[in-house]
Order: structure tokens, then C-alpha cells, then sequence
């Protein structure tokens, strides 16, 4: 492989992300480095001026002039770090997270036009070439021991979503093999036919192992996404991981354009639903039920999308 080689790659991508991106205008009214100051703050959980510069290179006056204007903008807070009085900790405001949410949902379109012009067949061959490049090139930043990640799912993890979920409901709540076959229908379904664009599935690793896990998809109310399958494991509770979880399925939802999600869980998952009220569902029905060889009170929750500003 050449220098050649790798300059004739830039321009063919290059070109073809500008051509997809003509008339989109799709960073407008920011520039790119501000589009992914605002990119880094809405994927993380706690982030200061220093982890920005280190995560995206920029010159620490640049980016002080960027979070000067947000701030301005009202798109960003700031305030001592909680970890490091000496650190100024920055979090986007409500303002700042809808902003960003029109940023990704305008990425999202335009990858998903780059995306419909390959064929479904050659897509998993297109995404292994690109982990490979990124891991080849050393993209991403290994994450440090106890630090958690959510990724998109690998060659296997649905079957990991399936096995844990049956043995962790056995375990803890005594259900039989009847959820264990609902699981597998659930991921069986996405696996074979799910919108890419509309549809996603969360992996949370700790220490390169999954330890949790959330399904956003299609629901048969048109404008309305479900979350399914949320699942920590016991021993990675307490982490904020379910918190994490969630708020990726919410944020996805409204990023791209549902007006409602909507989800169905069981009375007896008590920590579920403390998390589902504290991000802003509201319970809409109950009904008892016998399943999983259990008496169940299923429950029917439901978030305004447009309304929430969770």
C-alpha cells in the first residue's frame, strides 16, 4: 500500500460525502469542529474542556471561542467539576441537546442516502471494511479498565441478548423457558428485517465483556419506537448503566424523528421502573396476566418525545 493509495481514498470519500451533502447544508449554521463539540457532548455523561481538547485535537483558545459562543447561544453550561474543582465540567442544556439532535438527525439522512445505494447483501461487507480501517488506524481509544461503552452489536452478541435475558429472569424471577422463546422471537425478528436508519440495538461492555443491553425498534403505531430487552447484569449494576442505556434509546428516538416511545414491562421489575419514570415515562395501563409459569401485572409506559426534554 502507497501514500497514493491512501490520498486516492480521500478524495473518492471525500467527494462522494460532499456530493450526498449538496444543498443539505448539513452542519449549517456551525462549522464541523462545532458540530462535533456538540457530537462529544451529547454521547458522553460527564465531560470537561480538557476531555474535549484531548478527544478532538483542537487548540485549547479554539475550542474556549466555540464554548464561549454556545454558552452565549444558551447551548451549553459550564461550572466546576465535580471530580476536579481545578476542571470547568460543560453539559449541554436542553436548548444544546435538541440542537445536537438536529445535527446527528441530518448525518443520519445523509449516511442513510450514501447507504441506500448499496446493495443489503454487500452492507455487512461494507461496515467490516470500515472496523477495519478504524481498527487498523487505531480510530478509536482503547477504554481504560472500569470504563464503560456503548457499541452497536457484534456477530454474537444477539445470541448473548437471548442467553441472558433467559437465564437472568430464571435466576432472579423464576421464569420458565416461555420467556426465553419470547426473547429469541424478539431478536429473531430484528435480526431478519429491521430499518437500520430507524432501528438499533445497544451493547454495554465493561472490560471487553457485554454486560448490558437495549433494543429501540419499529412499533406497529406509525411514529411510535419501543424500547425492548433492557438488561444489566448484576455484578455491572450500580454503574449507571441502565441509566446510559435508556437515555441512548431516547435520545435515538427523538433524534430521528419518532413522536412517542412506548414500552411493556412487569410490575415486579422495580428498579426498571423507577429508571423508566425517572427519564420521563408515565405509566398508561396495567393488566394482570399469567406468564413465564408466573401471575404478572404487565404494565404499558409511554414518553411523549416532543414533550420530554429528557
Amino acid at each position: 500500500m502507497s501514500v497514493q493509495d491512501v490520498r486516492a481514498f480521500n478524495r473518492f470519500y471525500t467527494g462522494v460525502i460532499g456530493a450526498l451533502d449538496h444543498g443539505r447544508h448539513l452542519y449549517t449554521p456551525y462549522t464541523l469542529a462545532e458540530a462535533r463539540v456538540l457530537h462529544e457532548l451529547a454521547h458522553a455523561d460527564h465531560l470537561d474542556a480538557a476531555d474535549l481538547r484531548g478527544r478532538l485535537a483542537l487548540d485549547a483558545g479554539y475550542l474556549s471561542r466555540i464554548l464561549n459562543r454556545f454558552e452565549e447561544a444558551g447551548l451549553v453550561e459550564r461550572g466546576p467539576s465535580a471530580a476536579d474543582p481545578r476542571r470547568r465540567r460543560v453539559a449541554l442544556t436542553v436548548r444544546g441537546r435538541e440542537t445536537a439532535g438536529l445535527l446527528d438527525e441530518r448525518a443520519r439522512e445523509t449516511v442513510g442516502a450514501l447507504l441506500d445505494t448499496v446493495a443489503p447483501e454487500e452492507r455487512p461487507r461494507l461496515a467490516e471494511a470500515m472496523r477495519t480501517i478504524r481498527a487498523v488506524l487505531g480510530d478509536e481509544r482503547a477504554p481504560g479498565p472500569g470504563e464503560v461503552v456503548l457499541r452497536e452489536p457484534r456477530p454474537g452478541d444477539l445470541g448473548w441478548i437471548v442467553q441472558r435475558n433467559a437465564a437472568l429472569y430464571a435466576a432472579e424471577y423464576g421464569w420458565n423457558a416461555d420467556y426465553e422463546g419470547l426473547v429469541a422471537r424478539i431478536v429473531a425478528d430484528f435480526a431478519e428485517d429491521h430499518d437500520p436508519h430507524l432501528e438499533r440495538v445497544w451493547i454495554a461492555e465493561l472490560d471487553r465483556r457485554p454486560v448490558g443491553c437495549v433494543m429501540c425498534v419499529r412499533d406497529d403505531v406509525p411514529g411510535t419506537a419501543r424500547l425492548r430487552l433492557l438488561l444489566v447484569e448484576p455484578d455491572a449494576r450500580g454503574r449507571g448503566i441502565g441509566d446510559r442505556l435508556v437515555r441512548a434509546v431516547v435520545d435515538f428516538a427523538r433524534g430521528v424523528g419518532y413522536r412517542d416511545l412506548v414500552l411493556w414491562t412487569n410490575d415486579v421489575l422495580a428498579g426498571a421502573r423507577h429508571l423508566y419514570r425517572r427519564h420521563g415515562f408515565g405509566l398508561v395501563a396495567e393488566q394482570p396476566h399469567r406468564s413465564f409459569g408466573k401471575d404478572l401485572i404487565g404494565q404499558d409506559w409511554r414518553l411523549d418525545l416532543h414533550r420530554s426534554g429528557t
